[in-house]
This record gives structure tokens, C-alpha cells and sequence, in this order.
């Protein structure tokens, strides 16, 4: 929508304040339990809420926790906070912040909010994924699971938020800041672990349907069909379709999602629910911009606009073309008095990936040489000289898995989970080629065999080709006891075991005399296994005073690449240091975390401290090998985390909420870096990149009758964007109002009518957020002042790249439920 219609729109929205009123959808409502006693008593499920922190509560734990839930609201700071009871660190955001929230935000937006988290995206409207860190560890260090199964990248561990979820599904989001539970389905969380779940279905037939438009042509429809009870059987099934233009450079997002929910309560103490999430992007990418190319390019740019044939950075060259779909169960059983079973079996499947621009040579002479092609690739009508051809680099998924555990009452006072998972994951990479005449690529997806440009002997010509299977196996146990009222004793471990093996060729197919340029690679193979312990012990001084503290150690297996593509490098016949290449990243990491804290639960104020310190070992890390051109990868011998986090919930009015949180967070690199050809970077005592030494948040939030609004801030502190600690992005602070109203009913078939605003970015602040290459050590090296302590040599430097905050933008939705 263009600016001046979309003003327009908020004006009209604005007049109509006197007699609107605000209502979500009614299956926000069928989300949470009606129940609060009932739903204390419950263990928690996989797929019913996230928090799953509760599940292995003793008798006594579970009465008293009804006892303390009836007393103590279930939600606080407007949904920003709730009650927890666990001896370690846990944030959850209800279903109260989730609504009021913009329609098409991921998860990652949402959890920004949280102490200890900072999260940022390139576009606001949840289209371009995102980034997050917590506590010094980043994305691919921290677990994710949606309904109970995991969602990381069962290669590279990475979580691409956009493929999952609308916000009018989502029930609740959890955040374990330190360190996941034992049975946490992830290979790759050394740090902690998030969580969210989509709403059960609403015991009441109907159609749910909102429209959303905004600034930069932003467009989204929503429609939700809800079956109401059909026997013991009720789901929804919803479709969205969200479109919008690029805030900075030239571009478009289109992504469509297709979600699903269906419960069977077989009676009160069996169910089953099933979940389905569908994904579909047809994106071009934002390009992160240097400090320099800021300054002198502007804010708004991004890929070039104007097509040049010898212009890799074309924006058209530049996509996310990424289909997948996530399908679980979740059956929750009780076998007798004291047993109660719960399996979620999965199945994931990805394919996809980036699109960018790579340089060829025209030759009529017939070669197998990668980069060459006896063919126009440009369309200028003849074969000669360079052209710029369509890269796609793809991945293909298929990850069935299954966790199965029991819980097992021994008494009151002490209980016991034990269970297992167990995950096949097989994954295929490959980087292949299209003509991209006047800059328009011959395949968009890439995925067409005739499009795909050839060796002169008909090969199809593929940078590198890489098959993994990785084999995961785990099994965990964790006993609780209660002895009395005040004391809860919580101990845990984890055995795990898991395979990777495949192979990695760079060049496939190429047959160049050149090392570069040929093919080379080979099979590898690893396994890693581990016991990963916890505990925790939490006192209840009072109804409103507890304390806790808690240990984790968590193990995260190297990723796909650090073995094979090691394995790749160290295979090339004229790399003379191969052998330390096939030396390098098969050192798991492992982390040792420790939680102190203090909780305070009352009527109108609430607040939670905690003080933690964690120890990483084995950090991975991305090199460089000079004779191949590859990355190797390799790891940082150790690295320190320590901080504190407060939040606090005060309903200092009736209908006024004021919720804060602060972050004080440092990471400490122990340890100089080898990055094998480029050098030892004296990295010791340095502060790993974007970790805010303070980070702060503040929402203040009205909500009475027919009208709610709130307005929040977050700041994040200076950055560092090189591992050096040479350059600095600065401190910034962004201002953010949401605010809705609802009619009433205009039919008993025209249900819950709402129109809601939400303002990003109030201020129009301009800001740098993320430092996006992890592999810049050195950002800048005048003079060649900076030199690797072992031979003296000036090392490389590598200007670090950012995304860029989004200048104000809005978006207003209307919604409405039929029948």
C-alpha cells in the first residue's frame, strides 16, 4: 500500500475509536485452559504449551503449583511474563502478547521482548527471517522445537523463523535462556532452547478471516476454518497469504503458509493431537552493507537496481526460493495411577535455497572445467567473453524422527521421566547453474534438469555436491523430589549419540588442471557421543518468595560441513597442509551453565533476578584454505559468558500494566583464533561480535473495555562486528506502539469484528543491527599494524556486513469470525 492510502486508512481506523472495541480471534480465547485448577493439575504436553518445564512435577509439586496459579495471575506484563517454577532460567510469553502483536511476526520478533534475548530482522514484516542471540550464544547454538519437534537445520543447526507459523496460531512461546531440559529433541543447542506451540481448536465451528495492509505494498490475508467438535474430534486449518515490497532497494517477499491442528480426546486423561505447517517462499534476499558502502551508498540500498551483464550483485540474481512443511502427532497417555506415556513422532522435509550471481567465460572450445561454458549465456547472440550466470545453491531435507518418554509417580514426593529420540536425517547440497539473460534467471528454483548449464561433455555443472545422513540417538532420565512444601530437588542426564557420515566433492564433474578448479573431495565419516548432566534445587521461602539455582552441561555435535567439507579440502592431491585440514572441526562443543535466582509473585507486582555464568569449550568457527579457496572449519579453544537478568510486572492502575526487563551480558573470548590460511588472530580477552554488554526493555500498556494500546521501547547497546574488537556499531533504541479496538457483534453469524494498528520504528531511528559474517576477525588493517603472533605476517582484514534497521512503518488489520 502506498503511503498516502495507507494513511488514509489509519485516519479512518482513528475516527471510529468512540465506538469500537477490540476482540482477537475466538479460538485465542479456546487456546487457554478455562480451568486454572484443572490445568495446573495436568502435566504439560508437547503440543498443548510450550513450557514444558513442568512436565515431570511430583504430585505434591503439581498441588501446590494449583494452589500458587489460583493465587497468582497466569499471565503478567500483558502476556510478557508469567509464573515459572522450574530451578533454572524460563521466560514464556502467553497467548495476552501475542495477539496484540503484529499479524505476520515469526518467533523471533516475538522473543525479543524477553531478558537476555536480543533479536533483530531486515523487514518487520516477518517475511526475511531473522536474527538472535542469547546470552552470547548464537541462533545455531540455541534449540528450537514447534509442537515438540525440532525445527533447527539437521546440517548446519540454523532456524529460518519465516517458515513457521502465523501469529493468530501461535499459543505460547518459551525461552530456556541458560540450558534446555534432558529430553530436549536438539543435537545442536549448547545453549539454551525455544519453544513455542499452536492453539488447540476451538470446541466452536466457524470462519476466522483478517486482512492486514501497510507500508511498502504490504498485503496479507488470513482465513482459518474451525470444525468445532465433531464428536471428541475438533481441528482448524488456515491458509495466509502475505506479499510485500522491500523497504531499501528493489525486490519483493511472497510467502504462503498453510497450517493445521487437530485434537482427539479420548477421554480425560488420553489424547492425540496432530499438527501441520506449510511453507512456500518465492523471496529475493536484502543485502547486508559495510559501515563504508552505508556511507557513501546511502541507507536504502540494497542489490543493484540497474542490470549490468557483468554485475554479480544484480538484485534479480538474489533469491530465497524455499519450500517445506513440518508434520507431528503428540499423544499423551495414562497407562495407570502413577504412569502416563507421551510420544510425538515427526516428519520434516525442506527444499530450497539461496539464489546469487556467479561469473562464467564463454569458450566455443569444448572443456570440463567448472565456470566455463560452450554456450550464450547472455544472450548477446554470440559465445565469448564473461557472463553472469544464475547461482542456486539448495538443500533437500527428508528428517523423520520420534521422542517417547513415561513418567512414573513414586509416592507424592518423587518422580521420575525417562524416554529416548531417535532421528534419521538425510540431507542433500548442491550448487547448480541457469543463464540469466538481461538478469532474469532461466529457473527461478533451479530445479529443472534442461535449464541447468552443462560441461561440454553434458554433465550439469555443480560448485560442490554434498550427501549427509546424520543418525541420532538419545536417551534421558530425570528425577524429581519434593520432600516437603519448601524444597523441590531436580536431577537429569542425557546420553548422546550421533553419526554423520557422507561425502563432499567441490567442482563436481570438473576435470581442470588447475587444483582450484577440479573436481576433489571424498567420503567421511564421524560419531559423537556424550553424557550431558543437570540439576537444580528450588526453595519456596513463601506464597510469594523462591529461589533457585541450577546447572546444565550441554553438548553440541559439529555440523555437517566441519566434517565433510574438511574431509574435501583435505582430499585436494595439491593442498600441502591437507592433513591439518582433516584434523580440524570434529570437536564437538560443550557448555557449563549455572543459574542463580530469586522469583517474587504478588497481586500487583512481580519480579524475577537471575545471575548466571557459562563456560564454552570448542566454540566452532569458519576458516580459510589458501590452496582450495575453501572454508575449513575449526575451533575457538574456550569462551566465557556471564551477566544478569531482571524483569519485573507492575499493575500499578487497574488497566494499566508497566513490565521492564534489563540484560547485563558480557562474552569473553578465551583463546587467540586460528583460522588456518589466514593466520592466529590474537583474539584473547576480546568480546564475541553482537553481544550488548546492556540491553534493556519497557512496555507500558492500557487495557480497559473496548480499547488497548501499548507502547514499548527496547535498547540495545554498542556491538562489536569483528571478532578483533576493531570496529563498533553504536547503541540504539526503538519505539513501538500497537493499539486495537472491537465492534460488537453485528449477527450471531458475524462474530468478534477488531481492527488493530501497529507502528514499528516510532522515531524513524537508523540503526545497524547485526554483523551478519561471522568470519570477520579483522575488520580493518592499516599498515598491517595488526600481525599474527606466530610469524609476524599482517593478517587479512574483512569489513564486517549488517542488516539495517527499518525506517517507521505500519500496518492496519481488520478481522471478523462468521458463523
Amino acid at each position: 500500500m502506498k503511503r498516502n492510502h495507507l494513511s488514509m486508512a489509519i485516519a479512518a481506523m482513528l475516527s471510529l475509536t468512540a465506538g469500537l472495541a477490540f476482540a482477537q480471534d475466538t479460538s485465542s480465547q479456546a487456546a487457554q485452559p478455562t480451568n486454572t485448577k484443572e490445568a495446573a493439575s495436568q502435566r504439560a504436553g508437547a503440543s498443548t504449551t510450550s513450557n514444558t518445564t513442568t512436565s515431570n512435577d511430583t504430585k505434591r509439586a503439581q498441588q501446590l503449583d494449583t494452589v500458587t496459579v489460583q493465587a497468582q495471575s497466569l499471565s503478567l506484563g500483558g502476556g510478557l511474563m508469567s509464573v515459572q517454577t522450574a530451578p533454572k532460567a524460563v521466560s514464556t510469553i502467553s497467548r495476552d502478547a501475542i495477539v496484540k502483536a503484529a499479524p505476520g511476526g515469526t518467533f523471533v520478533q516475538m522473543i525479543d521482548s524477553i531478558p537476555g534475548v536480543n533479536a533483530s530482522t531486515d523487514d518487520v514484516s516477518g517475511l526475511a527471517n531473522g536474527n538472535y542471540q542469547i546470552r552470547g550464544f548464537t541462533s545455531d547454538e540455541i534449540g528450537t522445537t514447534v509442537n515438540g519437534a525440532p525445527i533447527n537445520d539437521s546440517g548446519n543447526y540454523k532456524v529460518y523463523s519465516t517458515e513457521y507459523g502465523d501469529t493468530e496460531n501461535m499459543g505460547d512461546i518459551t525461552v530456556l535462556q541458560g540450558y534446555p531440559d534432558v529430553d530436549t529433541p536438539i543435537s545442536g543447542a549448547a545453549g539454551g532452547a525455544i519453544s513455542w506451540v499452536t492453539i488447540d481448536p476451538s470446541h466452536k465451528a466457524g470462519v476466522d478471516f483478517a486482512q492486514s495492509l501497510g507500508d511498502h505494498d504490504y498485503r496479507r490475508t488470513f482465513v482459518r476454518l474451525q470444525t468445532g467438535d465433531l464428536g471428541p474430534v475438533r481441528s482448524w486449518l488456515s491458509y495466509s497469504n502475505n506479499t510485500s515490497n522491500q523497504w531499501r532497494g528493489p525486490g519483493d517477499m511472497n510467502v504462503t503458509k498453510v497450517d493445521g491442528k487437530a485434537l482427539w480426546t479420548i477421554d480425560d486423561n488420553n489424547y492425540i493431537s496432530a499438527s501441520f505447517q506449510y511453507n512456500r517462499e518465492r523471496n529475493y534476499s536484502y543485502n547486508s552493507l559495510t559501515k563504508a558502502a552505508v556511507r557513501t551508498g546511502g541507507y536504502f540500498q540494497s542489490y543493484n537496481e540497474n542490470y549490468s551483464p557483468t554485475d554479480t550483485n544484480y538484485w534479480k540474481l538474489h533469491t530465497n526460493p524455499f519450500t517445506s512443511w513440518l508434520a507431528s502427532m503428540d499423544g499423551e497417555f495414562k497407562l495407570a495411577d502413577s504412569l502416563r506415556l507421551s510420544v510425538v513422532p515427526y516428519f520434516w522435509y525442506g527444499n530450497g535455497g539461496g539464489g546469487g550471481g556467479y561469473k562464467f567465460t564463454e569458450s566455443t572450445v569444448n572443456q570440463n572445467t567448472i565456470g566455463y561454458a560452450n554456450q550464450d549465456l547472455n544472450g548477446d547472440g554470440k559465445i565469448g567473453g564473461s557472463a553472469v550466470a544464475y547461482d542456486v545453491s539448495q538443500t533437500f531435507t527428508y528428517r523423520p524422527g520420534v521422542i517417547a518418554k513415561l513418567n512414573q509417580d513414586f509416592g507424592m514426593d518423587d518422580s521420575l521421566e525417562y524416554g529416548f529420540w531417535y532421528e534419521r536425517a538425510r540431507q542433500q547440497q548442491q550448487e547448480v547453474f541457469t543463464p540469466a539473460v538481461g538478469g532474469n534467471p532461466a529457473d527461478f528454483w533451479g530445479d529443472t534438469d534442461s535449464a541447468l548449464i552443462k560441461y561440454s561433455n553434458g554433465v550439469i555443472q555443480r560448485l560442490y555436491r554434498e550427501y549427509t545422513t546424520s543418525e541420532i540417538k538419545k536417551f534421558f532420565a530425570t528425577n524429581t523430589w519434593t520432600p516437603n512444601d519448601k524444597w523441590t530437588i531436580t536431577v537429569g542426564a542425557a546420553y548422546f549419540w550421533e553419526s554423520r557420515d557422507g561425502y563432499d566433492y567441490e567442482n563436481w564433474g570438473s576435470q581442470s588442471t588447475n587444483p582450484k578448479y577440479a573436481q576433489y573431495g571424498g567420503e567421511g565419516s564421524a560419531t559423537y557421543h556424550k553424557v550431558s548432566p543437570t540439576a537444580g534445587v528450588k526453595y519456596q521461602l513463601n506464597d510469594q518468595n523462591q529461589f533457585y539455582i541450577g546447572a546444565g552441561r550441554t553438548y553440541r555435535a559439529p555440523i555437517n560441513g566441519a566434517l565433510l567439507q574438511n574431509v574435501a579440502v583435505a582430499d585436494n592431491p595439491k593442498n600441502a597442509a591437507n592433513a591439518a585440514a582433516g584434523t580440524y572441526g570434529n570437536k564437538p562443543e560443550q557448555a557449563t551453565t549455572i543459574d542463580l535466582g530469586w522469583r517474587f509473585y504478588a497481586d500487583q507486582f512481580s519480579a524475577n533476578v537471575d545471575a548466571y555464568t557459562s563456560h564454552l569449550v570448542n566454540k566452532q568457527i569458519s576458516g580459510y584454505d589458501n590452496t582450495t579457496g575453501q572454508t575449513v572449519y575449526l575451533n575457538l579453544p574456550k569462551m566465557h559468558m556471564r551477566g544478569l537478568t531482571a524483569e519485573a510486572s507492575y499493575n500499578f492502575l487497574p488497566d494499566w500494566t508497566l513490565y521492564g526487563n534489563y540484560s547485563y551480558q558480557k562474552a569473553i573470548l578465551d583463546g587467540n583464533v586460528n583460522t588456518f590460511g589466514d593466520g592466529v588472530f590474537p583474539t584473547e580477552g576480546k568480546t564475541f561480535l553482537n553481544t550488548p554488554k546492556n540491553s534493556g526493555y519497557v512496555r507500558l500498556g492500557y487495557d480497559h473495555g473496548p480499547f488497548w494500546a501499548t507502547l514499548d521501547a527496547k535498547y540495545r547497546g554498542p556491538v562489536w562486528g569483528d571478532w578483533m574488537n576493531t570496529e563498533q556499531i553504536g547503541g540504539y533504541t526503538t519505539f513501538n506502539l500497537n493499539a486495537g479496538w472491537k465492534f460488537d457483534d453485528f449477527a450471531t453469524w458475524l462474530r468478534n469484528p477488531y481492527i488493530k494498528l501497529n507502528v514499528f520504528n516510532l522515531t524513524n531511528k537508523r540503526a545497524l543491527t547485526n554483523a551478519n559474517n561471522i568470519g570477520a576477525f579483522l575488520a580493518s588493517n592499516p599498515g598491517g599494524v595488526y600481525k599474527d603472533p606466530t610469524n609476524g605476517t599482517a593478517l587479512y582484514a574483512s569489513a564486517p556486513y549488517y542488516s539495517l534497521l527499518e525506517d517507521r512503518t505500519y500496518m492496519v488489520t481488520f478481522g471478523i469470525s462468521f458463523f
